[in-house]
């Protein structure tokens, strides 16, 4: 059974009010806002049975729409990178919001991840929607949103539906930076990440995608679980500052494929990631540094790990990569996003 609570809403400096609903099922509890779809707070059980925020945020809207980090929030209308703001469809070019180097990132400067989305229940959960209008940070077509998060057992189900009236990519993902030691600790260096994916994103020194390579023996071999801390040691790693790689997924469909491991020794607990998603970004939280939040607290680099499942970078511009052919959402057509995180305890 899951209990619901409404939170005293907060004052949207830009007018109106952000609603806040905490849901809990016993095991996990959830706070979500209206704005950007976040989720401020997810509590779960360590080896010890005590529950913890394991989940970056904000303590109020001010500092949610002051950082550039998406704590928690809803990437989209297109998560990741799209090459120098531009992508085309039959005869038709478009040009983006860029905000990241040359490129259109997370959606542009005023993504999803800013907006104001309508808050509702269901049995097990909560129900966001939204509608982005056709040219929206220059993305085409009217896009209607509908996002469920939804807790059963040890488990937070994440389902989006998207539509369009006009074809146009997208790929929505949820951009939670996780602490497992639950907010204890300043570090990500002793988590451990185990990934299943068997093939990796290279890419240029803006994150566009150049090619495929194989995992095995690379640095972005995480085949057993191997501590975050690899992030500053790897000469690939540390020529971003850390994870900032997509993986591609050896089996993307209709199905649950399991992508791996997220675990910190300390607190005992563990996240595992299943998606339908062709590829999954893993962030080390490079560039958290200065970023404020709950409680006035002045976040630093490598603070948490993002794990993002999604439609690969730059797909409407680079049809040969796994999962363009299905990135243009077209009037017949709906997007559909699975990703379910599993938490267990050692």
């Amino acid at each position: 059974m899951v209990r619901f609570s409404v939170l005293e809403p907060w004052q949207d400096p830009r007018g109106g009010e952000i609603e806040r609903v905490r849901i809990d099922n016993g095991i996990i509890a959830l706070e979500v806002l209206s704005l950007g779809g976040i989720i401020r707070s997810l509590w779960t059980p360590d080896r010890n049975g005590e529950r913890k925020n394991i989940v970056l945020g904000c303590d109020s809207a001010e500092d949610y729409l002051t950082q550039q980090a998406h704590l928690g929030a809803v990437a989209g209308r297109y998560s990741n990178r799209i090459a120098n703001g531009t992508m085309q469809y039959q005869d038709q070019r478009y040009s983006l919001s860029v905000n990241q180097a040359t490129n259109c990132l997370h959606g542009g400067s005023e993504g999803f991840n800013r907006k104001i989305w309508q808050l509702g229940t269901l049995s097990d959960g909560v129900r966001l929607t939204l509608k982005s209008p056709d040219g929206d940070m220059g993305f085409p077509g009217n896009c209607t949103v509908q996002l469920d998060y939804r807790l059963a057992g040890n488990n937070l189900y994440i389902e989006i539906l998207a539509s369009t009236d006009k074809a146009c990519p997208i790929s929505l993902t949820q951009h939670s930076y996780f602490n497992l030691d639950g907010n204890r600790s300043n570090t990500n260096a002793e988590h451990t990440l185990q990934v299943d994916a068997t093939r990796y994103l290279t890419m240029n020194d803006v994150g566009v995608p150049t090619g495929i390579e194989a995992t095995a023996g690379s640095d972005l071999d995480m085949a057993t679980a191997t501590p975050m801390s690899v992030q500053t040691q790897r000469a690939a790693l540390a020529a971003t500052n850390g994870f900032d790689h997509c993986y591609v997924l050896d089996n993307p469909g209709a199905d649950l494929q399991r992508f791996g491991c997220l675990a910190s020794p300390n607190s005992g607990r563990n996240m595992t990631v299943y998606t339908n998603q062709p590829g999954v970004q893993v962030y080390g939280a490079n560039f958290l540094q200065g970023t404020v939040a709950k409680k006035q607290r002045v976040l630093v680099d490598h603070q948490a790990v993002c794990i993002e499942p999604q439609m690969l970078p730059d797909s409407p511009n680079q049809p040969s990569l796994p999962g363009a052919s299905e990135v243009w959402i077209t009037p017949d057509k709906v997007y559909h996003h699975m990703t379910r995180y599993q938490f267990d305890v050692e």
